[in-house]
């Protein structure tokens, strides 16, 4: 599998992956030209070739116009979802501010449709993070992985006062990976930096990497006698034929809850961060019919899920259960029909294409707006993908 493994010597933030993907190869003019497709982002990027102790790195300097707006994480999801990238690049991004927001949220106490964000939620975070995400489809990335990541020491101004490094919110996006201080002075590893890496690494896995390229990205303050960079390698690990992922599960029985209200809870579940949620037709004691209401997560999820169940609810219990979920390897690819452009998950296994699905709701959209049938439309992509494979193999 084509892996990126980010090596976090002197951490990690959104401007140094930037400037190491490009390192890598990512075509610049190609980048920007997709970050052109989110709306409305002001924005320019300075790329510049600079030392850092003796190590040449790409210095990715993003500029946008100073706003004092903040920005909810429905109102950064929403930029994101009108935007002309690709749906995996969309789904990649979301998932990236998502782990933000439950982060800032932990540490705030609060909600997560509450969190604003203060830093991470500037114009300047959502160049990094979306070009990000573009870069890593660009080079054809499968999978990720990351070294110890080392944090800095000291203290900094944050907007909530002066703080520990690493700072909470930093902290909190570091459960279950390895990190580290040292004598550095400063803020080595920014939340949009860890963000990135911690949503897209697995915590402890060990990693089996023919490299292939190394390249680096620079940070912007500079040390003596210490390169401010992240060391970013592409290079092959050995294919696996199914992911396996251990999730929560939880379950309820329900016969005294009006059925818009399940409806409801369906929705915000999802919206949250669910990975399912379904209703199975159950006959309770007393001969009466209910509904067992069943939530997939994963475990960090867990307790803002039961926390919804229970105010949402009538329950007075959950079960709880760790479930293991085994799953193809997938990948998103634009295909071209008569109708419009539509994105296709691919699932394989071992190598081995065994799923192609067109993404709904872009299905749906097509077929409204060209008034054609759904059918026409799905059957239209799936034929498109097959001649581009097609084609691909005979070349």
């Amino acid at each position: 599998m084509r892996t990126l493994y980010f090596d976090c010597f002197a951490g990690a933030s959104g401007n140094m992956i930037l400037g190491g993907l490009v390192a890598l190869g990512v075509d610049r003019e190609r980048l920007i030209n997709e970050l052109q497709k989110i709306a409305p982002v002001d924005f320019s990027i300075d790329f510049e070739t600079v030392n850092r102790s003796g190590i040449s790195a790409i210095h990715a300097q993003v500029n946008v116009p100073d706003e004092r707006k903040h920005r909810h994480l429905r109102d950064i999801e929403k930029v994101i979802d009108e935007s002309g990238v690709s749906q995996s690049v969309k789904d990649r991004s979301k998932a990236i501010f998502h782990r933000l927001a439950v982060a800032e949220a932990k540490v705030h106490g609060v909600a997560v449709e509450k969190i604003h964000f203060h830093e991470v939620g500037a114009m300047d975070a959502i160049v990094d993070i979306v070009g990000s995400c573009i870069a890593f489809e660009m080079l054809g990335i499968e999978r990720f992985a990351c070294s110890k990541i080392h944090v800095g020491s000291g203290f900094i101004d944050i907007a909530h006062g002066k703080f520990p490094v690493p700072p909470p919110a930093v902290t909190e996006l570091l459960s279950g990976f390895s990190f580290y201080s040292t004598d550095i002075i400063g803020e080595l590893a920014t939340p949009t930096g860890v963000a990135i890496i911690t949503t897209l690494c697995e915590p402890s896995a060990n990693t089996e990497l023919t490299v292939e390229k190394t390249a680096y990205g620079a940070g912007t303050r500079e040390y003596e006698n210490f390169p401010n960079v992240i060391r970013m390698m592409i290079g092959e690990t050995p294919d696996a034929a199914k992911q396996v992922d251990r999730l929560v599960l939880l379950e309820t029985n329900i016969d005294d809850l009006a059925p818009q209200v399940l409806g409801y809870v369906m929705e915000r579940s999802l919206e949250i961060g669910a990975l399912d949620c379904w209703f199975t037709p159950i006959q309770m004691k007393k001969n009466r019919p209910a509904v067992m209401l069943s939530v997939l997560c994963s475990a960090e999820k867990r307790e803002e899920l039961t926390a919804l169940i229970y105010s949402e609810t009538t329950t007075l219990g959950i079960r709880i259960r760790e479930v293991e979920r085994e799953c193809l390897e997938r990948e998103f690819v634009q295909v071209e029909t008569k109708y419009g452009a539509v994105d296709v998950k691919i699932g394989t296994s071992n190598g081995i294409v065994v799923n192609v699905m067109p993404e709904y709701d872009q299905v749906r959209k097509i077929a409204a707006e060209s008034g054609v049938p759904f059918r026409v439309v799905r059957d239209a992509a799936i034929a498109a993908y097959n001649v581009s494979k097609s084609s691909s193999a005979t070349n």
